[in-house]
């Protein structure tokens, strides 16, 4: 994926943007080292058992050629070049396995361990029996060839460590030629025809400087788009509907946070007139979100638009678990905790109808439980960026509505977003109290096969209460708030936020339900 640029913070692509303000290369990003580091140690794995099968196939090919021939048998140079090489291939693959070594380090490593393949691959393939004639200078490709341009091309260097590198091995073919002539089996007249039979590899290390600088630059290139105005993008932590969620530090502050990118197709429509009108929402329901306070509310930092036309929003980093994770691990909860959790999503959703702000897709997957402070099932309210406002006066829709998306999830949308009708605060309630249904019996209040039909589930049918679907005590007044919160009327719901809050304090005082569990 083609990670975005931030319109106005990020200045067009020089040759200067490639260095950090020092004036030193950008470090390459952190997972693509990572990814490059696991590449080497899969090459590592592969190069030793080519190194323990070549000499072992050999000896069987000798073996089966002439039974009488010696070599077929016997230990030979050869064999222990092999084997220092099987062990040095090996010992990399579990040294780079180790999880805290540094893959910039451990890449800059693959680098020595090139130039040792190509002295045991330049040694061995110039080692043989002694001919009484020199060998005519003939240019000749070995394997040390492709395994510079190999190495260039899976595991990312800097041009410059590339080139010492790849000169280095490329020149093992001719110091190999020198060895072998020093211990009598082999024979040429000069170390000119040395270099001039292994011209191609210097050939092949120019190649493998060039691929070793695109592949850098590309790497750059995701540095620089990572870095988001003030934010960098880190790593991929979730990815749901409408985008992906990037883990993003301040470059200035030390905090944490987290960036939603929102992919193109959610915005796309007719033409890029409905895309500029969704962006021009987008932006003022985004304002109206970032003023909402609670500490219920997820905290939304920043917002905007990239080059590329996608729109952001740059969150708090929330440590924990959201209702539906937590209700598939564990099942069902007990009445007193979902008490507890829906009366701080209703303090969230007051503050945020008061602001005529609706959010529309409440869900257990909305809704994160984590720890702040001291203390535990501390409940978060997800995705209040992208919201409508109810209190216009144009009766505009909001960017779900202009970009054709489906408003809410069908588990738990309200009827009237469905039959398009006026929407007000409501309409979360009843999301609410599908979530509520979810959080008592561990089932979605309608199950369907489809999309469709579980909407009409939500139009013509009544509930079952939950207490019918679950085995855990649910207090009848409580159960009553729920189908309550479930009627087709918003009329028959509760009248606001505020309201059912109240009503849920009155639950846990009356019937005294056991404290939330910490």
């Amino acid at each position: 994926m083609r990670t975005p640029r931030i319109l106005g913070a990020v200045p067009r692509e020089t040759p200067a943007d490639l260095k950090t303000t020092g004036g030193r290369a950008r470090r390459l990003p952190d997972d693509l080292l990572l990814q490059a580091s696991k590449r080497l140690q899969i090459l590592a794995l592969i190069a030793a058992a080519l190194w323990f099968l070549g000499p072992v196939l050999g000896h069987l090919a000798l073996h089966f050629a002439d039974p009488a021939d010696p070599r077929g048998g016997s230990f030979r140079v050869i064999d222990a070049i092999a084997m220092f090489a099987f062990a040095t291939s090996i010992a990399l693959f579990f040294y780079a396995r180790t999880t805290r070594r540094d893959p910039a380090f451990v890449l800059d490593l693959s680098l020595a361990y090139l130039v040792v393949m190509a002295i045991d691959l330049g040694v061995m393939s110039h080692w043989g029996p002694a001919s009484f004639t020199p060998i005519e200078p003939r240019p000749m490709i070995t394997w040390i060839g492709p395994v510079i341009l190999m190495s260039a091309a899976i595991v990312p260097a800097e041009p410059r460590k590339m080139l010492i590198a790849a000169f280095l091995a490329a020149s093992m073919d001719p110091l190999g030629m020198v060895i072998a002539r020093a211990a009598g089996v082999y024979r040429f007249d000069s170390a000119l025809d040395a270099l001039i039979m292994h011209y191609p590899n210097y050939l092949f290390a120019g190649v493998a400087v060039v691929i070793s600088g695109v592949v850098t630059r590309l790497g750059q290139q995701v540095t620089r788009a990572r870095e988001m105005g003030s934010y960098r993008l880190g790593d991929l932590i979730g990815r749901g509907g409408m985008g992906e969620v990037y883990l993003a530090h301040h470059r200035m502050l030390a905090r944490p946070a987290a960036i939603k990118l929102i992919r193109p197709e959610t915005l796309a429509g007719a033409d890029g007139t409905q895309a500029q009108v969704a962006t021009a929402r987008f932006r003022r329901e985004a304002e109206a979100a970032a003023r909402l306070k609670s500490p219920h509310t997820v905290q939304l930092y920043d917002f905007g638009v990239t080059e590329e036309g996608r729109l952001y929003l740059v969150m708090e980093l929330l440590d924990g678990i959201t209702l539906e994770a937590l209700v598939h691990r564990d099942g069902s909860l007990p009445a007193g905790r979902v008490v507890h959790i829906l009366r701080q999503v209703c303090e969230s959703l007051e503050e945020a109808h008061d602001a005529g702000l609706v959010h529309r897709d409440i869900k257990p997957a909305n809704i994160h439980l984590g720890r702040v402070g001291r203390e535990h099932d501390f409940v978060k309210v997800l995705d209040f960026g992208l919201v409508k406002s109810f209190a216009g006066k144009n009766g505009d829709d909001s960017l779900a509505s202009v970009a054709g998306m489906a408003l809410g999830t069908p588990a738990f949308m309200a009827p009237e977003l469905v039959h398009g009708d006026a929407v007000d605060g409501r309409a979360d309630l009843y999301s609410l109290g599908c979530v509520a249904y979810f959080l008592l019996t561990g089932h979605l209040v309608f199950e369907a096969e489809t999309a469709i039909q579980t909407i009409l589930l939500h139009l013509q049918q009544e509930p079952v209460p939950p207490s019918r679907r679950t085995e855990n005590s649910v207090p009848p007044a409580l159960e009553g708030l729920v189908v309550a919160c479930l009627a087709k009327n918003p009329n028959g719901r509760p009248g606001s936020a505020a309201e059912l809050g109240e009503a849920l304090e009155a639950v846990e005082a009356s019937f005294h339900l056991p404290a939330p569990l910490h």
